[in-house]
Formats: structure tokens, sequence, C-alpha cells
């Protein structure tokens, strides 16, 4: 693994009916330190998914660049999308295997099946799934190609709090397994101190980075949601300006 450099000059999209395009993100610098889950935190709309895209290399059409070191092109990426994104007509198991590498061995998904604890779901077809199944299917698929890089595009959103907390603590003890750089979207700020070891925050379009602190509370100390809150406390306290990027 190695650290991911991010410089983002410009990024447009042609404006309906008018004569100017629209600037979604400018001089936007920001590195992704190898091992480190973080955290971007920004408003609604204000480009978080566009920029995932483009470091995923599923929108080309930007000014600036992106490198891991000196390395020609980035480690492996695993994406993770608001949408489960599972085939209907696929079993969970068979969901997941379709992204392996023809010479990749499928006896890895169970203990990740199992440590995301869907292993006697294997079979069973998405229809079957709740909403919260569905999303850790999502993560476990994303784990199974191994990745060094791996993008979480707001994974937990429309999950009611009790479910959200299992799969938050499922997702860490499955990366701390499995440690890789993690780039994790949310607009919940308490999951974000949960979750990362940065917090980033981003502005409005034309989005730019406004903050970037360090998580100083210990991995142990995550699940205690009075240390949670105490932080959160403390950010807009001497963060002020960040409560007008939640």
């Amino acid at each position: 693994m190695t650290d991911i450099h991010i410089d983002i000059h410009g990024k447009t999209y042609p404006a309906m009916g008018q004569a100017t395009s629209h600037l979604a993100i400018a001089d936007l610098k920001l590195v992704l330190k190898s091992g480190e889950f973080i955290c971007l935190v920004g408003p609604s709309g204000c480009g978080k998914t566009t920029l995932l895209n483009i470091i995923a290399g599923l929108d080309q059409d930007y000014a600036g660049n992106i490198r891991a070191g000196q390395l020609p092109k980035l480690p492996k990426i695993g994406y993770i999308f608001q949408n489960p994104r599972l085939l209907p007509w696929r079993t969970v198991r068979e969901n997941i295997e379709l992204v392996l590498a023809e010479d990749q061995s499928t006896a890895a998904i169970t203990p990740l099946l199992k440590a995301m604890q869907l292993l006697e779901s294997q079979h069973a077809y998405p229809e079957r799934l709740s909403l919260g199944m569905s999303r850790r299917v999502a993560i476990v698929r994303a784990f199974a190609v191994n990745p060094e890089l791996l993008l979480m595009d707001e994974p937990f959103v429309s999950l009611d709090a009790p479910t959200a907390r299992q799969a938050r603590v499922l997702l860490l003890r499955l990366w701390e397994q499995r440690p890789h750089t993690v780039l994790f979207v949310t607009h919940d700020l308490r999951e974000a101190i949960a979750l990362a070891d940065r917090l980033v925050f981003l502005t409005a379009p034309p989005m730019r980075v406004a903050s970037d602190i360090c998580v100083p509370i210990a991995r142990a100390d995550r699940h205690d949601e009075q240390v949670i809150e105490a932080f959160r406390q403390q950010l807009l306290n001497d963060y002020p300006e960040i409560k007008q990027l939640l």
C-alpha cells in the first residue's frame, strides 16, 4: 500500500439551459495515507459522489491528477455504492463471486460472509434480504476483491440507528482483519467520528477541503456514545464553521 495523492484543479458539468457550466470541484487537494480510515463530510449535493467516481476512474472528465506515490496507476479499488446493486436473479454468494478474477479462489468468500454474519443467508436471493443485510453483502463483495483502497458512498444511509450501529461494528471488525485505506462518505458526524482516523470536511460547490481533522479517540472507546458526543461537541465549538457543512 502507498499514499494516494488527489489533486483536482476543476470538474465541471454542462449547465442545462444556461450559457455557463457548473463548476462542481475546484482546487481540491487531499492525501490519503496508507491504511487510514478517512471520512468525507459535506453538505448534500456538494460533489462527494462525484469525487469518489473520479478516484474510481468512472469519471475521467476533469482537470487534475490522482496518483499513488510514484506508481503509474492506482492500486486495486473496491467501491460500495449507496445502492447495494445486487443482481436479483443471483444468490448472495453468486453476487459476490461475480467480482472475483478468474484465477481468484472463491474460498475467501466464506470467512467474509461469516465476519458479516451472512453465512446462513449465502444461498438466499436479494428479495429475501433486509436492506441492512443487502448493504452488508455489498461490503463483502467489495472486500472480496482484496482492495488496497475502498471507496464507500454512504453505505448505511436509510438504515435505522441500531442496524447502522451493528453494520459499523461489523465493518470495523472486518477492516481491522484486512487493513487497507478507506474513503467513507457520510452526512452523519457521529458516524464519521465513530469510524474515522481523519475527518475531511468539504465545502458547497465548487467543492474544496475546508478542514482536515484527526480523531484522537482510541478504537476501544468508539462504542461509547457519550465519548463520541463529547468529541462532536468539541469539534463544533472549536470549528464553528463546520456547522454549515453538515
